[in-house]
C-alpha cells in the first residue's frame, strides 16, 4: 500500500465514510492565524465572463459554506421590482407576466447604485432604473398566400427581452453607456401574441439581494465540493483495467500502452463507489476526499463577472466580522 502524506482525508469505504469529523472541521485544532495564512491559498482553474472554477485550499467547511451562501443570497444585483401595466391584452395574466419580467437578469453593475430607501415612493438616478416594453402584434400585410409560417403571418408575434427599452433618469445617460444597461440576453422569450394582443408596460428596477428574492441573486449556481483523490494500491491490467475504468467518470482512469490502468485526473470523479461492486478490483483502490481542499464552481447570470461576485462575497463577510467585533466591544 502506498504511503500517504498528512493531508486531512475522508475515506470512502464500501459501506461507510471513515475519518469524517463530527465538528464540521471547526474544532480540529486551536485557531492559529499564522498557520492559516501559510496554508490557505486560492487557485483559479478556469475562468471566462460567466463561469469560474477555482480551488480554495486550507480552510474549514464553515468558511467555504459562508462564501457560497453569501454569493447566493447577499451579493446584490439589479432586478425589476415593479411593473406598471397600462395595457396587457395578451394571454398571460398580469401577475405571471410581472414575475417573468422580474426574473430577466439585467446588465447593470449594482456597485454603481444605492439601495432604495424603505418607504420611498419615487426613485432617483442613484437607486432606480426605468424601462418600458411596448409591443403590438399585427397581421403582416405583405405576407405571401402560400406561406403558413408564423413569422410570415404576423409581426411582433414573439416578444423578446431585446424589446425592453431603457429610459435614463437624471444624469444616468452620461454616467452609463446605453450598452451597459438592459437585459443581459436579448433572446429571452417573454410572451407569444396574435393580432389584437398588445403590451404597454413601465418597468422599475432596483437594487436588492437574493435573501429577499431569488431574482436578485447574481449567480445561476454557486457550488463547492471536496477534492476527490484516487490511489491505486496495485497494478491493474487487462480486462480488470477496462472494468476499473468503467467504474469512474470519463477521463478519471486511463489505460497506458501496456494495458495498465492509471489515475489520469481524479478531480472530476463523482465518488460513486461503483468499484466496490466488483470483488476482483475493489481492493485495488483507495477512495478519499481532501477535507480542506474545496472546488468551487460559480456561474454568473451576467451582471457581474464571477470573480467580482466572489470578491464582493469576501468583502461582505469581512464587514460582518467587523460589525460583530464592534458589537462585542460595546459591552
Amino acid at each position: 500500500m502506498p504511503k500517504l502524506d498528512e493531508k486531512p482525508r475522508v475515506y470512502l469505504e464500501e459501506f461507510r465514510v471513515k475519518n469524517a469529523p463530527n465538528d464540521y472541521g471547526m474544532a480540529d485544532e486551536k485557531w492559529n492565524f499564522k498557520k492559516f495564512t501559510k496554508n490557505m491559498r486560492i487557485v483559479i482553474v478556469r475562468m471566462d465572463n460567466l463561469e469560474m472554477e477555482f480551488d480554495i485550499i486550507g480552510i474549514q467547511p464553515a468558511f467555504a459554506n459562508a462564501f457560497r451562501r453569501l454569493m447566493l443570497s447577499e451579493v446584490p444585483s439589479m432586478a425589476i421590482e415593479k411593473v406598471l401595466i397600462r395595457n396587457n391584452t395578451s394571454i398571460i395574466q398580469d401577475e405571471i407576466l410581472s414575475h417573468r419580467l422580474g426574473l430577466i437578469p439585467l446588465k447593470a453593475d449594482p456597485r454603481l447604485f444605492e439601495y432604495r430607501p424603505e418607504g420611498a415612493t419615487e426613485g432617483t438616478e442613484f437607486d432606480t432604473l426605468e424601462f418600458s416594453l411596448k409591443v403590438k402584434c399585427t397581421t403582416n400585410k405583405s405576407q405571401t398566400k402560400e406561406s403558413f409560417k408564423t413569422e410570415d403571418l404576423y409581426e411582433n408575434h414573439s416578444v423578446y427581452s431585446s424589446q425592453i427599452k431603457w429610459h435614463p433618469i437624471g444624469n444616468q445617460a452620461s454616467v452609463h453607456k446605453d450598452g451597459d444597461i438592459g437585459p443581459v440576453h436579448g433572446d429571452i422569450l417573454i410572451s407569444k401574441m396574435r393580432p389584437g394582443h398588445e403590451l404597454d408596460l413601465s418597468l422599475i428596477a432596483v437594487k436588492g439581494i437574493g435573501k429577499d428574492h431569488a431574482k436578485f441573486s447574481p449567480v445561476a449556481t454557486a457550488t463547492y465540493r471536496l477534492l476527490p483523490e484516487i490511489i491505486l494500491t496495485r497494478e491493474v491490467n487487462g480486462s480488470e483495467a477496462c472494468l476499473l475504468q468503467s467504474c469512474f467518470s470519463p477521463g478519471v482512469i486511463s489505460i497506458d500502452s501496456n494495458g495498465c490502468a492509471y489515475v489520469k485526473d481524479a478531480r472530476y470523479d463523482s465518488c460513486s463507489r461503483n468499484v466496490y461492486r466488483y470483488d476482483n478490483i475493489k481492493d485495488a483502490v483507495i477512495l478519499s476526499r481532501i477535507r480542506d481542499h474545496f472546488i468551487f464552481n460559480v456561474e454568473s447570470v451576467g451582471a457581474m463577472s464571477p470573480q467580482a461576485i466572489f470578491v464582493e462575497a469576501v468583502k461582505i463577510l469581512r464587514d460582518k466580522c467587523k460589525t460583530l467585533l464592534d458589537e462585542l466591544n460595546t459591552f
